[in-house]
């Protein structure tokens, strides 16, 4: 069942992503060559709790982790470990979500670790890119597979693929709701948009195969070739006005006319 979120419940769920917003903006400054992955997951923890919210990925379906850390190949998923140093020229993706008074939230952030490669950096921008030309297809009356079109053939289009095991979703009450939101697809096709729907668009795009395999944890899902993969993600709400992302970062265009995309 698809619950469609009232005035009220959105503007807790933008206080929610607000926070979760700062917390990306404050990893940039983190992640670094030297840092763990085990630090990155508890320095947002301990950020989320100090704000006095909570991380509800912990105990998720039996998830031990504030965060999900992927690294390079790792398409997302990617358990945190003392053992994962990053390094210069590494790609990764965090992953996280916030508790802020019942309210939630979710977002995926992609960070380049000291100089990365040309290829990096063009992967890196044609993500970004598509997590927009995605949220500027959800409009009322708009339907899922408007959203998934437009990110499939743009990805496409600059020599990358799209990955389809993992995808979008709806959020609130809980991480995971109705519908489903793939990043791939047919144009009309799919669930009709409605005002009050919050809902989550997070294309993970490859240098290589979109077919991903799992690693013997059962959750971290990588790149079936070992090509790299990226992420961005936001959570953003149905409005009459057009989309309204509630995970924005400080310094993002308010407006998606704004945005380079």
């Amino acid at each position: 069942m698809i619950t469609l979120k009232s005035n009220r419940e959105i503007d807790a769920m933008d206080k929610s992503g607000a926070l979760l917003a700062s917390i990306h903006v404050a990893l940039r400054d983190f992640v670094k060559a030297g840092v763990s992955t085990h630090d990155i997951d508890k320095f947002v923890q301990n950020k989320i709790e100090a704000a006095g919210g909570s991380a509800p990925q912990i105990g998720y379906e039996g998830y031990k982790y504030a965060t999900c850390t992927s690294v390079n190949d790792e398409i997302c998923h990617g358990f945190p470990s003392k053992k994962v140093i990053l390094k210069n020229g590494d790609l990764i993706k965090v992953d996280f979500c916030v508790d802020l008074d019942g309210a939630l939230s979710d977002s995926c952030w992609s960070y380049i670790v000291g100089q990365g490669s040309d290829e990096v950096k063009r992967l890196y921008d044609v993500t970004k890119k598509a997590l927009y030309v995605g949220i500027a297809q959800a409009t009322v009356g708009n339907r899922i597979g408007d959203i998934g079109h437009a990110i499939q053939t743009y990805v496409e289009g600059e020599g990358f693929s799209v990955v389809r095991e993992f995808i979008g979703h709806g959020i609130g009450p809980t991480i995971h709701e109705a519908p489903s939101v793939p990043h791939y697809g047919e144009a009309g096709q799919g669930v009709r948009l409605r005002k009050g729907m919050v809902i989550t668009v997070e294309p993970m795009v490859n240098t290589g195969t979109w077919k991903a395999k799992v690693d013997s944890n059962g959750w971290t899902g990588r790149t079936e070739d070992g090509g790299l993969s990226c992420q961005f993600e936001h959570t953003f709400a149905i409005t009459d006005e057009g989309p309204r992302i509630l995970t924005l970062q400080p310094g993002e265009p308010k407006s998606l006319a704004d945005f380079n995309y």
